[in-house]
Formats: structure tokens, C-alpha cells, sequence
């Protein structure tokens, strides 16, 4: 069982000082993994659309939960694990974290088996992170021409996240790098910035922040 940690009303609160903030080309992503589908609920009666998973054994009971809310759009913002991929191309019409080839052409191929084209973003590793997947900048682009003709995916951006402890001018940076290389392929969007630096992403160029505690609070403890 899990237990939200909110008081009544605080997630909406804190979407609506969220949203008063976002530029209007802004896409806000609420990153409801570790919370429960009450707190989801709580966003969606606010308008909110758009959420984002990382787990699929998480996500697909949480999604059944809320099937009376068919207007919900749901992200795949985890690594993707290649035994995975069935699952998530069922269940997500939108993918963050497509970090190589081979998981591009694994996802393409089983979503066009599945019937389905989700709209993909490719991941860059603009700095140093052996915590991170990604392409470097010139090894996408040496694929690019590839990545494009998938049948299964829609490419529509890219995806990056800043190293832990990285300064905030080099992250700022970084946000930039990141949408002047959007720009060179012709990709509209960046899924870029989180809860703490959502604001220094929006003014990179960022089209989509995935903001988690900044509006759910800490994740709740598993109850027994």
C-alpha cells in the first residue's frame, strides 16, 4: 500500500504556482512515479494531462486505476531495459529516454508488430556522466539520417539531464547545447530540466520539464 505524503490540496497548489510560472511553449510533464494514483487523480481534476513513469511493473496498475481518465497521456521516462520494450510501447504513446541505435530499431520494429508509432525523444550526454546513457552530440549525428526513417518511431526531440553537482552557469550551458542541437535536426522539442532547475531549462529553449517533487512532494513510504 502506499501512503501519499500531501496534505489535501498541496499538489494543486503547487501545480498552480507552477503553471502561472511556464511560458506558454512550455509543456509541464508531472513525474508521478513513486506516488500513488490518487495524487495522479488530484492533478488530472487540475487539467493536467501529462504524467511520467519510469517503472513499468509501477505504472501499469496505477494505469488501470485511472482508466476512467482517458484524456491522460503517459510518458516512459526510465532507462529502457530491452526486455521491456513490449510493455512500454503498449502502454506509453511517448518515450524520453531512447539512448541507441539498437534500442531505437528494438523499438520500432516491436511497435510496428504492436500497431503503434510512439512519439520518441533521443537521449544526448552532453557532458561527462557514467551515470547517464545517451549519444554524444556527433555520434547522433552520424545516425540521424537513420534514426529519422524508423517506421515505428515519431521523432520529436531530445532528452538530456545535467550531471549531479554540476555548476549553474555550466548547466544553463548545457540546456543550451542541448536545444541549439534540437535545432540542427529539425527536432521541435527539449525534454530537458527538473524540479530544481525546470526554470534555467524554460530559458534554454526547453518545450517539456519533467517535474516530480516540485509539485507531489517527496515520494511516500510503502506501507506494509
Amino acid at each position: 500500500m502506499v501512503s501519499s505524503s500531501a496534505e489535501p490540496g498541496m499538489i494543486q497548489a503547487r501545480w498552480q504556482a507552477i503553471q502561472a510560472e511556464c511560458p506558454n511553449a512550455l509543456n509541464l510533464l508531472a513525474v508521478s512515479k513513486g506516488h500513488p494514483a490518487v495524487a495522479v487523480r488530484e492533478l488530472a481534476d487540475m487539467g493536467q494531462i501529462d504524467f511520467g513513469e519510469s517503472r513499468v511493473q509501477e505504472a501499469l496498475p496505477k494505469q488501470k486505476e485511472l482508466s476512467d481518465l482517458t484524456q491522460l497521456r503517459w510518458h516512459f521516462i526510465g532507462r529502457l531495459q530491452a526486455n521491456k520494450v513490449r510493455a512500454v510501447v503498449r502502454a506509453f504513446p511517448v518515450i524520453h529516454s531512447i539512448d541507441s541505435q539498437e534500442l531505437a530499431e528494438r523499438i520500432s520494429r516491436i511497435a510496428l508488430e504492436e500497431g503503434k508509432i510512439p512519439e520518441a525523444f533521443f537521449q544526448v550526454k552532453l557532458r561527462d556522466d557514467p551515470a547517464k546513457g545517451g549519444w554524444e552530440p556527433d555520434a547522433l549525428r552520424e545516425v540521424w539520417q537513420h534514426l529519422q526513417t524508423l517506421p515505428g518511431l515519431k521523432p520529436i526531440g531530445l532528452m538530456t539531464m545535467a550531471p549531479l553537482g554540476v555548476e549553474a552557469s555550466d548547466r544553463q550551458t548545457l540546456f543550451h547545447d542541448c536545444r541549439t542541437l534540437a535545432d540542427e535536426l529539425d527536432l521541435t522539442h527539449c525534454s530537458m530540466g527538473m524540479s530544481g532547475d525546470w526554470k534555467q531549462a524554460a530559458k534554454a529553449g526547453a518545450t517539456w520539464v519533467r517535474v516530480g517533487s516540485g509539485l507531489f512532494g517527496p515520494r511516500p513510504e510503502r506501507l506494509l
